[in-house]
């Protein structure tokens, strides 16, 4: 409409209110100047405001700045609110466009048996080695449809699915919040305010170990180093001993009655030195696991001791935390240094040569400063990992048998880290508790 007034197609808008006009005074003034400039009269039925009339934009000034502060009181009510639920522990979804829940007669999430399904999809076929796009095919390709009903998913709608901790009863509240009311500009909460996380909150649809297996997953990919392929659960976890390439997935014998499978490794042609490591079939891969799982489980106790011991050091991050700390201490004066630097020059004439030294010198202990922080900050993201690894391990092996006769997908993916391959038939399966174990092919 406001095009159309000003391409000349209108003399004359009529408003209900100066509120519905604009909730912020700026913008209300900035349109009203713009369409008097072009001939276009506005006219506000409840305030009675002509903006031709020589005292309309001192009326409107008054009134959009009270239209503001309105919108401004509605939106802090509204906040407290939220955040008053928030502290309270009281969970709520966006149940139209989240997968797997359904809002209950009393208000809390109820699970929906048939969206809780593809959730559980979802997990089992990332622990069964497919990357968040290979998964998105796959949904696709079986007619499933999105959690806002669309054709075609998005890896984002599937990491989003595998990283929410609400698909293991519980809940993180207030993830992200309103930084402008007027714009409703929403910022990911990085301790800017509070955030309450409520354990069992609701009924979960996956396991919480098996949900933690997932993010312990989905760090190992991302600390490769290297892009990682979803083919399969063996997909970046064979490892040539001779160059350090990973093993990828081969046929032979694609068109005849000896088609079969194999493993073998990615760069055995690409360099200048070929390398002799073996080719392996799936069934000798699983039932060298399987000999190297029961040679670990020999000692499991042992295993558990040890584990909690390397747990105890990892865990123990209060170095790390005083002086992730004191930098952001430090971080905090620097910034109102430089604030401080700038105002003063705006204010009082000085030497611009040395407030640009000073200037310069603030800001450059500002990003030392920073980049040790993010350094701190990932050490100890990393040492957390480890730790939830360990646990996971602990966890796993408890709850399995000394001797295991059947191939698992499950303990492939939660208990080893890699498995080398050597060109003299030696296959080091390295757990991940750090622990090798040697078999001969």
């Amino acid at each position: 409409m406001v095009q159309d007034a000003l391409d000349g197609k209108i003399d004359l808008i009529v408003t209900k209110s100066v509120s519905r006009f604009a909730r912020n005074t700026v913008d209300s003034l900035t349109t009203v100047r713009k369409l008097k400039e072009h001939g276009t009269e506005v006219y506000f039925e409840k305030e009675s405001i002509f903006t031709f009339d020589s005292k309309g934009e001192l009326l409107i000034t008054i009134m959009s700045s009270l239209a503001q502060e309105e919108s401004r009181s509605i939106s802090e009510n509204v906040t407290w609110g939220q955040r008053k639920r928030f502290a309270d522990g009281k969970v709520s979804m966006p149940y139209k466009q989240f997968l797997g829940y359904d809002k209950g007669e009393d208000g809390n999430p109820v699970i929906n048996e048939k969206e809780a399904g593809i959730v559980k999809l979802i997990y089992q076929l990332f622990l069964e080695g497919k990357t968040p796009a290979g998964i998105c095919r796959y949904l696709d390709k079986q007619g499933i449809l999105t959690p806002s009903g669309k054709q075609k998913w998005s890896q984002t709608t599937v990491n989003s699915i595998l990283s929410n901790e609400k698909y293991k009863g519980d809940a993180l509240l207030q993830k992200r919040f309103t930084v402008d009311f007027l714009m409703k500009t929403m910022k990911v909460n990085e301790g800017e305010v509070p955030q309450y996380y409520v354990e069992n909150s609701h009924e979960a649809i996956i396991d919480p170990t098996d949900w933690d297996l997932v993010q312990a997953e989905i760090a190992r990919r991302k600390t490769l180093g290297r892009a990682y392929s979803g083919n399969s659960v063996f997909s970046s976890r064979l490892v040539c001993g001779d160059c350090g390439s990973f093993f990828g997935q081969k046929v032979w014998h694609s068109n005849d009655a000896y088609r079969k499978m194999i493993w073998r490794c990615n760069g055995k042609f690409k360099g200048e030195k070929k390398c002799t490591t073996p080719h392996l079939e799936i069934e000798t891969i699983q039932q060298k696991f399987l000999f190297a799982y029961n040679q670990l489980m020999e000692n499991r106790e042992g295993v558990i001791s040890d584990c909690n011991q390397i747990r105890n050091l990892v865990s123990d991050c209060t170095a790390l935390d005083a002086e992730i700390d004191k930098l952001t201490e430090e971080i905090e004066v620097l910034a109102e240094m430089v604030k401080a630097c700038v105002k003063e020059n705006a204010a009082s004439v000085q030497s611009q040569e040395e407030y640009t030294k000073k200037y310069n010198a603030l800001v450059k202990r500002y990003e030392k400063t920073s980049v040790r922080l993010d350094a701190l900050a990932a050490e100890k993201s990393r040492k957390q990992d480890r730790d939830r690894e360990l646990r996971l391990f602990i966890e796993s092996i408890k709850k399995q048998p000394l001797v295991l006769e059947v191939w698992s997908e499950r303990l492939w993916v939660g208990l080893l880290d890699k498995a080398t391959v050597f060109h003299d038939g030696r296959m080091v399966f390295q757990f991940k508790n750090s622990t090798e174990i040697e078999a001969q092919l």
